[in-house]
């Protein structure tokens, strides 16, 4: 049992009326810790989410080669061809890209909590009509709410996954920050609890483990390099270049890798690091 540490009586002084409203509006208010989202964050709207795609920000602050070309070729000569698209896409012509050897397409779902691809529909289920395997992803804005808050979002907006075979566990588009500082002002630990937070709650929906969209030198600048996600959620690489390069911690192989984003007609082009047999096991959830 613990021992009270005994000390002087306290002498009980009465508040005025107007000082004691006072005390009790500060109590009130939230607090505002780090890491945390505020009620006024969940209010923010991005300001041009069109212009935000998978790897937007990517080329802006790492350069590289995104010149189009033959597609690059996965060791030992696999990989499957794919791409993925976004509003800015707009009507995408999905029977001629299937006919060019596509085989699978991740679609733009969601950012923050306020906004959808207004031709998300049309998107995901002209590629699943056409025989594709297809995806959805979310472009994550840390700053704007917590990790588990955006995964909901994006659960409820398109970001689903069915054990229908043809259907690929949700991505998380973890990159530059396009509205102000490149880590969303959150320290390394920080970054990674909110990246936890979506991850947990997308395999307590869904039973998968979403697939992390992230660039090397992101991932080691906000992150601290973190090896907390390389056993459990498959990595999409950008690199616009002749190779992969190196991975971020935890990983010992990536999944997916953009190579670039000025392919014709669509533009950002993706190799699936594997045989269409293990596509199809991803999409299963084997």
């Amino acid at each position: 049992m613990p021992l009270r540490r005994s000390g002087p009586a306290r002498r009980t002084v009465p508040l005025a009326a107007g000082t004691l409203v006072s005390l009790l509006s500060v109590l009130a208010l939230p607090l505002a810790l780090p890491g945390l989202a505020t009620a006024s964050d969940a209010g923010k709207k991005p300001a041009h989410p069109e212009q935000d795609w998978m790897g937007s920000t990517i080329a802006l602050h790492e350069g590289g080669n995104r010149a189009g070309g033959p597609e690059p070729q996965a060791a030992h000569g696999r990989g499957v061809s794919g791409v993925d698209v976004s509003s800015h896409n707009k009507h995408v012509g999905w029977s001629s890209l299937r006919k060019s050897g596509v085989r699978f397409a991740y679609v733009k779902a969601t950012e923050g909590v306020n906004y959808t691809n207004p031709y998300f529909a049309h998107q995901y289920r002209g590629s699943y009509r056409v025989g594709m395997i297809h995806g959805a992803y979310h472009f994550a804005l840390p700053d704007h709410s917590s990790g588990s808050t955006q995964a909901r979002y994006f659960l409820d907006h398109g970001g689903d996954w069915s054990k229908d075979g043809r259907t690929l566990p949700g991505a998380l588009d973890m990159e530059y920050n396009p509205y102000g500082p490149t880590c969303y002002g959150k320290s390394d630990r920080a970054m990674v609890h909110w990246i936890k937070e979506f991850v947990d709650t997308y395999r307590e929906e869904t039973g998968r483990d979403p697939i992390i969209y992230t660039s090397t030198n992101w991932w080691k600048r906000c992150t601290g390099n973190s090896g907390k996600f390389g056993r459990a959620n498959p990595l999409w690489i950008p690199r616009y270049g002749s190779s992969v390069g190196a991975l971020p911690a935890g990983w010992r192989y990536h999944s997916i890798w953009q190579h670039t984003s000025s392919g014709h007609p669509i533009g950002d082009r993706n190799r699936f690091n594997g045989t269409y047999t293990r596509l199809r096991i991803l999409a299963k959830g084997g």
